[in-house]
């Protein structure tokens, strides 16, 4: 079954008419972070993605947990949908994989997390030398279909934290992450730089065929 975009036609079906409309797969995406969003409609063009905030509590163990958390908080608002969620985070192996699943609450409840959190996490990586600075961005994706299934994809991106802040582009912690291969930061890649090599571009290309194969159904 495909969901499509407004083309003035039955709902839940393709537009039959010669209206023009090129037909998208409608897809409910469980975030209120507005660069997330971004990000996965630069990667996934094809699709109508709208944006539902996950109001929920992030209290699994594994970013595959609570990107189901908020899947099935979605999926329940709009059945008979398809639902998008992830979790992702920055795992740094010189501080036992932390943050991780705390990666957007690291420094607590402040009112600009991205700098305080990058600012703890420049602190607690103090004496730690540039050889010994190895970290990764692990993204979890879980679709949801419309009968209930689940379908989970995981990306991966490894680098090495730097010294200092560097670049105006990304969010988070792309100011301070230098992905192997490179001698910029996320922060100072162009999105499309970015999005070829990221955690969550890597795990949105395992999504987006499964998405045609359902749409195909």
């Amino acid at each position: 079954m495909k969901i499509w975009d407004k083309c003035g036609r039955s709902q839940g079906l393709p537009c039959t008419s010669d209206c023009g409309i090129i037909p998208m797969m409608k897809l409910y995406l469980a975030t209120h972070n507005q660069n997330k969003l971004r990000e996965i409609r630069q990667i996934a063009p094809s699709f109508e993605i709208i944006a539902e905030d996950a109001a929920v509590d992030e209290a699994a163990r594994t970013f595959v947990g609570n990107a189901r958390l908020k899947v099935r908080h979605i999926a329940a608002m709009h059945p008979g949908s398809y639902v998008l969620a992830d979790d992702s985070g920055l795992e740094v192996d010189a501080l036992g994989g932390a943050p991780g699943v705390r990666s957007a609450r690291y420094a607590g409840v402040v009112d600009d997390p991205a700098a305080a959190n990058n600012a703890l996490l420049l602190k607690n990586l103090a004496d730690v030398p540039a050889d010994q600075r190895t970290a990764h961005f692990t993204c979890a994706m879980v679709l949801a279909a419309p009968d209930g299934r689940e379908f989970v994809r995981t990306g991966r991106c490894s680098g090495h934290i730097a010294f200092e802040p560097s670049g105006g582009g990304g969010f988070g912690y792309d100011p301070l992450f230098v992905p192997d291969g490179d001698e910029r930061t996320f922060a100072e890649l162009s999105p499309a730089e970015k999005n070829a090599i990221s955690h969550r571009g890597k795990a949105l290309r395992k999504i987006a065929p499964l998405l045609d194969a359902e749409g195909n159904m």
